[in-house]
């Protein structure tokens, strides 16, 4: 199994006083901070514009986890690779051009994932996990925080570490959605490795985000 990871969505962190928030996440030694961006197209919804990452990416040394739910990826791609992504993941049910789409991410020496929302089958990714440094299983149907866990996809996590196996690879698998306390210990056994902390952990608002990072870390590393 590869280790546990920890990353932050930035989504759910006080806009306000976000850079107070990111000094936070890093004494809360989160290893990433997720990063959704949202057209309103894909998802009915918008976040984060180029400005704030253009802002963000000199402040921090912590590992910028973009996640672009959106309808037409391939523009995004070399946008985000110049902001300063660390990695690039996209949704599988946006294009039928995804060895295409890989490889772009891959010109533009970045880490590139797949992400598939709630109700798509494991088997899409089959002949597509040699090319991946990460799979992302949405837990909820993307697009806005807060929502309900989706329990079917407690199995698929082990279907897609199952399938990993089977092909000799060590990839990581993220999982973005009601994660906290409950969900953690289930995601985990089924081959779950990054988590991301949003309202149900980093973000919940009943401790300060260091402290809450802390303890999701252990919650994340003990389960």
């Amino acid at each position: 199994m590869p280790e546990v990871k920890i990353s932050a969505s930035l989504d759910c962190a006080n806009y306000l006083n976000l850079l107070h928030d990111i000094r936070q996440l890093e004494e809360g030694k989160v290893d990433m901070i997720h990063i959704d961006i949202m057209d309103g197209n894909f998802v009915p919804n918008f976040a984060v514009g180029t400005n704030l990452l253009r802002a963000l990416r000199p402040l921090t040394s912590l590992f910028f986890d973009v996640h672009l739910m959106v309808q037409n990826p391939e523009p995004f791609i070399p946008i985000f690779a110049q902001l300063g992504a660390d990695s690039i993941t996209f949704h599988a049910e946006v294009t039928s051009r995804l060895h295409h789409l890989l490889s772009l991410v891959k010109k533009q020496g970045k880490k590139v994932g797949i992400s598939l929302n709630p109700s798509t089958p494991p088997a899409f990714l089959e002949y597509l996990l040699p090319y991946l440094d990460m799979v992302l299983l949405m837990t909820v149907d993307p697009g806005f925080v807060g929502q309900k866990f989706v329990p079917e996809v407690i199995p698929k996590v082990g279907q897609v570490r199952a399938m990993m196996e089977k092909q000799g690879l060590d990839l990581d698998i993220e999982v973005d959605g009601g994660i906290g306390e409950k969900t953690v210990p289930l995601l985990k056994e089924k081959g779950a490795n990054v988590f991301v902390g949003g309202t149900s952990s980093i973000f919940s608002g009943k401790e300060g985000v260091k402290e809450a990072a802390l303890r999701f870390r252990r919650l994340c590393e003990e389960s």
